[in-house]
């Protein structure tokens, strides 16, 4: 391992990749009103959800700086985080997309606390105001103080491991 001009070691990014692949990550679409006025969801698939605490009851995710999906979460000041089961592939190739609306053709419901989209037949969903954003080098994480929580359908989460996805096997 080379070590850069500040001391710190230069990791290649494709063997970080395929190491933290070996982890296998919950699959979710994160899910927003979307910028006010503008009349258009936003929604985006996400590996990086996590709990992080529970007194005061707040959730995370990571999203890459260039998202196109920021501008919406953010104006609208909260977020809906859906858990893919296991059999919603297509559902999740489309919120992964970069498709200019990614609910033409989705019936979907709407969480009675934020306005944010709840997808259709999602193993869980947990509605979310922002409470924080901390910038961490090529990505931001975003903090949601929960609102409400519920489980929804009893099937297998969706999950993501050396580049593909698949479900528990258990």
């Amino acid at each position: 391992m080379a070590e850069s001009s500040d001391q710190h070691p230069v990791i290649d990014s494709v063997d970080f990749r395929r190491v933290l692949g070996v982890f296998p990550t919950g699959v979710t679409v994160i899910t927003s009103a979307g910028i006010p006025g503008a009349d258009r969801p936003v929604g985006v698939a996400i590996g990086s959800f996590t709990s992080i605490s529970l007194d005061p009851p707040l959730v995370g995710f990571f999203l890459g700086t260039s998202s196109g999906s920021w501008a919406g979460i953010e104006s609208s000041g909260h977020f809906c985080v859906n858990v893919l089961c296991h059999d919603q592939l297509e559902l999740c190739g489309l919120m992964a997309s970069k498709a200019d609306d990614k609910f033409t053709g989705i019936e979907y419901e709407t969480t009675s606390t934020t306005g944010a989209p709840i997808l259709p037949d999602v193993h869980a969903v947990i509605d979310c105001r922002i409470d924080g954003v901390v910038e961490l080098g090529d990505h931001n994480l975003i903090v949601g103080r929960v609102q409400s929580l519920e489980t929804r359908r009893e099937e297998p989460p969706m999950l993501f491991y050396k580049g593909h996805y698949g479900s528990f096997a258990g």
